[in-house]
């Protein structure tokens, strides 16, 4: 029987632990700290929270609520943690981040078959033994080395560059349209949807966007060498008030069918690959809070009534190009014996993180023991998280949090009939989804 080593003590390391130990099975947990600090830390415990002490929404049928409902009935223990350690905060789930670490802590320095390492791995060249890579987005360079040698180095990002994603719902088409530049289109159909703007509302939504409010970074951006592929469109701004419209508001090779003429800028939406549903605001990453982003990206025509999915960032993060590398359990298919979990895999939010780390655990347990890992079916939360970083376009690929585009639709008859009511819709996609993970229990 193999043994099982996870690098990373954050919210996907201990969980994934826990599960392989929960099994009956030994496993090393290996984490850096205090041996080798990191910029965002300020301690040595494990499943610290170091930006937001919030796991999100508990309101029934919401899709984070969803994903955390399957947690606990896979018996999380992180999820048990942040319920004893959760202090008030309105419909979300928060916690008191020392307590919560330190009941990671405790539970996992208790547990015999856990054995707790303070030291930094540099080497998965060890193929006798099963990995998990939990590491996160502040994985140290030696190992990002690593992970760079077994992957390809052009697999391994170091910064996050997400566009805002909106609910294709909530986009006026009567002013939006379809189209693509000069016409040309992949297979024959317009690719995305285009948002014109007038000069006035193009002047309009710079100065918005120059005057709101920006995010504190958690992490220091001392490297700027990284974002000039990616820049922040408030960036882009800040270059020249006309920067925008030479490069992803640019109109050239497209036609407002209301006109006949070429807009003066133009928002192109990208319907998401894999997520049903959704629109991807194209090369608009930005630095701005989110409230802010919604005040400001609803000044475009077509999306004054967005619904906002995922907004925009731009921060520090390492992680692989996860659908060009990984198969549906997390495993590295050119070493299968290499799982990897949390935000390296490329997943966003500490829930998630918590998510990946479970499934990963399990996948790990299975290894070891001869078995063959099971994905959990699509039409759970997790089942669609894992097939999501496995299966999304490796050419466009982006972290993601959970969201019901995640989830495969429900029938068409439903969806028309419930075509006004998304909250009785949301909820018949979550009772599909516990009803298939008790099946696959």
């Amino acid at each position: 029987m193999k043994p099982i080593h996870i690098i990373g003590g954050g919210l996907a390391g201990a969980e994934a632990a826990w599960q392989a130990a929960r099994r009956g099975l030994r496993c090393v947990l290996h984490e850096m700290r205090p041996v080798r600090p990191t910029p965002a830390h300020q301690t040595d415990r494990l499943a610290e929270l170091v930006c937001s002490n919030s796991l999100k929404s508990e309101s029934q049928s919401t899709a984070p609520w969803l994903l955390k409902e399957e947690l606990r009935r896979l018996d999380s223990l992180l999820l048990r943690c942040a319920q004893t350690a959760r202090v008030p905060g309105g419909h979300a789930l928060t916690v008191d981040r020392d307590a919560f670490a330190r009941e990671v802590t405790c539970a996992i320095e208790s547990e015999p078959l856990i054995q707790l390492h303070r030291e930094e791995v540099t080497s998965l060249a060890d193929t006798g033994v099963i990995w998990i890579v939990a590491s996160g987005p502040l994985t140290s360079d030696a190992l990002a080395d690593e992970i760079a040698r077994l992957t390809g180095s052009g697999r391994l990002f170091f910064y996050d560059s997400i566009s805002p994603i909106v609910d294709a719902e909530s986009v006026n088409t009567d002013i939006a349209f379809w189209a693509s530049r000069y016409g040309k289109s992949v297979d024959g159909t317009d690719d995305y949807l285009n948002c014109p703007l007038d000069s006035e509302q193009y002047e309009r939504f710079v100065d918005e966007l120059l005057a709101a409010a920006s995010t504190s970074a958690h992490i220091p951006e001392d490297d700027a060498r990284y974002f000039e592929a990616c820049l922040p469109i408030e960036e882009l701004a800040r270059r020249g008030r006309e920067t925008l419209r030479f490069g992803p508001m640019k109109p050239m090779g497209l036609a407002d069918p209301r006109t006949g003429k070429r807009p003066w800028a133009v928002v192109q939406l990208r319907q998401e690959n894999l997520r049903a549903q959704s629109f991807n605001l194209v090369g608009f990453q930005n630095h701005m809070k989110f409230g802010e982003q919604a005040r400001v990206l609803r000044l475009i025509p077509g999306l004054e009534n967005a619904e906002f999915l995922r907004y925009g960032q731009v921060h520090r993060n390492t992680y692989i190009n996860a659908p060009a590398l990984l198969t549906p359990a997390l495993q590295l298919r050119a070493r299968p014996e290499v799982l990897f979990a949390g935000q390296i895999s490329g997943v966003e939010g500490y829930v998630e993180s918590i998510a990946t780390g479970l499934m990963a655990g399990m996948n790990a347990a299975d290894l070891a023991t001869g078995r063959t890992p099971r994905p959990l079916p699509r039409e759970t939360a997790l089942g669609s998280l894992c097939h999501y970083i496995s299966a999304a376009d490796p050419g466009n690929y982006q972290p993601a949090n959970i969201t019901f585009d995640l989830l495969p639709q429900l029938d068409e008859a439903i969806r028309q009939k419930l075509r006004r009511d998304k909250q009785a819709r949301h909820a018949l996609v979550c009772e599909r989804a516990l009803e298939a993970l008790a099946a696959y229990v």
